[in-house]
């Protein structure tokens, strides 16, 4: 029995006993003692605390093994209680555990609707390797800063979550403002703005919110801001801080405030190369892309730090995908999919739930996916309004959509195009994403 296999069982058994998976840290000190390593050595390689590997989340782990594996597990013989596990439930256990310690168990399979976020412990995540690890590594960095972009449902917020979800697991403070549910009083001018969001993050993190001593009308806002951001936070906290901002595009609406914001946080994170105290905020942005507004690019924080563009699917990640539904698809059925829908996390999770729960067969998906009869018509009507409302660009997105060759959009349309997820870019022209865009908008613009 290799690494890949115990750990299968592991995951597999975990999830029968308590319906989550093994967490990132967990499986971390499972391959360094499948190794031979010592908690001191698994520390250094993954930069963790030994005592916290060691004392919190290793205590935790073997009496999680125990109870899931039935016996008294530890560091030591947990290799040989997999076998022994393995040898009691050999004719059970290979209709439980699917190819990949991510998945679901079989007699326990149960659907997710793809709407919103993808939850932490879903067997419907699909890694995007090395993306995540790649995260992971930056937001360990003092100072770091990563912008996550893409057009809207393609999992950047599912992604986001697993950031604050891995630095928790480091013992850091994490502090998440999604700015679609901030309230539109708050964007009156930037002061108001700044104001609330320190006293949100001062709420979050328990902190007495106080702006007597922090905050001098003479002195501008943005100075305010960082005034009281340096003293009343990240001095308090003792501890690394990790700002994860959500949907802020919202933002991108007010000329005034994002301008101001946005080069604040250029400038918070331009204060870690020099000032020790600033080395604690890591920040983590995501943002859709689709309206940049009237940003300074020199003075915004869209031209620094890491940034993580979410691309589609690949063919081997679809199939993963379906065999995650249960659906045992060949690659000419998988290739149908792309076909109709390109990658798009999205298009294809919806997809392959209708077809999981039986309410559609494969040949009637694509046959009505491009109509308002399908199961995407709000999906399709979303950019139907926007194009109603933005004729230029609906004329440019008919191009392309007529078109038999890739075709030259003007900039700034091309851009938003793009940035909509709705074509590809084919050196610097355009051609539509997929069938569904193409066959849909040909019929409706």
């Amino acid at each position: 029995m290799n690494w890949e296999e115990g750990l299968q069982i592991l995951d597999a058994v975990v999830f029968n006993k308590n319906n989550r998976h093994l967490k990132d840290v967990e499986i971390i000190i499972l391959q360094g003692s499948w190794q031979g390593l010592s908690y001191d050595e698994i520390a250094s390689k993954e930069a963790y605390s030994a005592q916290y590997l060691r004392q919190d989340v290793g205590f935790k782990l073997w009496k999680l093994l125990s109870e899931a594996l039935g016996e008294e597990v530890n560091k030591t013989n947990f290799r040989a209680a997999i076998k022994r596990y393995n040898f009691r439930n050999i004719n059970t256990l290979s209709t439980e555990v699917h190819h990949d310690s991510y998945s679901t168990i079989k007699n326990e399979f149960v659907l997710e609707y793809p709407e919103g976020l993808v939850p932490l412990n879903s067997a419907f995540y699909i890694q995007r390797t090395p993306i995540e690890e790649r995260c992971y590594e930056t937001i360990l960095h003092a100072g770091s800063l990563i912008r996550i972009k893409a057009p809207k449902q393609m999992g950047k917020t599912s992604l986001l979550d697993r950031i604050i979800a891995h630095s928790n697991q480091r013992g850091y403070h994490t502090v998440r403002l999604n700015l679609l549910q901030a309230d539109t009083k708050v964007f009156s001018n930037l002061d108001k703005f700044l104001r609330c969001f320190c006293a949100y993050v001062s709420h979050k993190l328990k902190l007495s919110t106080s702006f007597n001593e922090s905050w001098d009308e003479y002195r501008g806002s943005i100075i305010n801001c960082t005034t009281y951001f340096e003293d009343n936070i990240l001095y308090q906290i003792n501890n690394n801080l990790v700002l994860a901002l959500d949907e802020v595009d919202r933002v991108f609406q007010y000329a005034d405030i994002s301008q101001g914001f946005f080069a604040m946080l250029r400038s918070w994170h331009e204060e870690a190369k020099t000032v020790e105290i600033w080395e604690k905020l890591r920040l983590a942005v995501v943002h859709s892309t689709e309206n940049y507004g009237s940003l300074d690019i020199n003075q915004s924080p869209f031209n620094v730090g890491l940034v993580v563009e979410l691309t589609e699917f690949a063919p081997e990640q679809i199939e993963d995908l379906a065999q995650r539904h249960q659906l045992d698809y060949n690659p000419i059925q998988i290739q149908q999919l792309m076909s109709m829908f390109g990658g798009h996390p999205y298009l294809i999770r919806l997809a392959l739930y209708h077809l999981a729960i039986g309410d559609i067969t494969l040949e009637n998906l694509l046959q009505t996916a491009p109509t308002n009869a399908g199961i995407y018509e709000e999906h399709l009507r979303r950019f139907l309004h926007i194009f109603h409302v933005n004729s230029s660009l609906a004329e440019a997105f008919m191009q392309v959509v007529k078109a038999t060759e890739p075709v030259d959009i003007e900039t700034i349309q091309a851009y938003q195009l793009y940035s909509m997820g709705l074509v590809k870019r084919v050196g610097d022209k355009l051609v539509p994403r997929c069938q569904l865009y193409q066959q849909y908008f040909r019929e409706h613009l």
